[in-house]
């Protein structure tokens, strides 16, 4: 995440809005697989790059893992230490990250790809910091979403039915999204921009998932299995 992307203006509105269980994708959507996966190995040291307000650091730690967030806003780094006094919050950007290589067994971009402007460097400093054997673990926006001019979904039609449409599938570029007071940079990129350079680390993918809303009003539920909203992958970096 960058100040200049909105973070820093949205940081409080995102604050009140993220509150301690997360929004709905993160509960009923992403939480679930994100944690098996973190769950199916034993994962001793990690670092959680974009934390924001140390979320998803928090449940690692509750597991026993020895957990670094890094973000580059400052109110949300603040608001982690005041949520998790304990835990080890650092000011830091995905592009230059400040660890020696093979640092961690264990990294994870939880919805902060689409943050990143430079991600041809953010990738290669991710697998730089992993361990021989470790796993990146990204959970990322569907880049069908992305690619999606707001609303996504048309307008119903007369005999009831919509349909979600994409635009420029192809075409890398950053688009402001705005809703419920925050403003923010994300970046559209087709998936055969990270695949590439994931693949170029000589990462191997280990899963690979579209999760489905779980837990919730069918109707809500129905709209994520229409269009995979977001995808969950693992790469582990191969053992020396």
């Amino acid at each position: 995440m960058s100040e200049s992307d909105g973070w820093a203006e949205s940081a409080q509105a995102w604050l009140g809005e993220i509150g301690a269980r997360g929004d709905f994708a993160r509960e009923y959507v992403l939480d679930a697989p994100m944690l098996a996966r973190v769950d199916a190995s034993r994962f001793t040291d990690a670092l959680d790059v974009g934390c924001g307000e140390g979320r998803f650091s928090r449940m690692l730690a509750a597991r026993g893992i020895s957990t670094i967030g890094i973000d580059p806003t400052g109110a949300l780094l603040t608001e982690a230490r005041k949520r998790h006094p304990a835990g080890d919050y650092r000011p830091g950007r995905a592009e230059a990250l400040e660890f020696p290589d093979a640092s961690f067994d264990l990294v994870v971009s939880y919805l902060t790809l689409i943050d990143i402007p430079d991600i041809t460097s953010a990738i290669p400093e991710m697998a730089r910091v992993l361990r021989p054997g470790g796993s990146l673990l990204i959970a990322n926006l569907n880049s069908f979403i992305t690619a999606a001019p707001p609303p996504g979904w048309t307008r119903r039609r007369a005999d009831g039915t919509k349909r979600f449409y994409i635009d420029n599938y192809l075409e890398e570029r950053p688009d402001w999204v705005a809703w419920r007071k925050m403003r923010i940079q994300n970046w559209h990129r087709p998936l055969s921009v990270y695949m590439a350079l994931l693949l170029g680390q000589g990462l191997v993918l280990r899963h690979f998932d579209e999760p489905a809303a779980v837990g919730v009003d069918p109707d809500r539920a129905a709209e994520y299995r229409r269009v995979p909203f977001f995808l969950v992958m693992e790469w582990q970096k191969p053992p020396r």
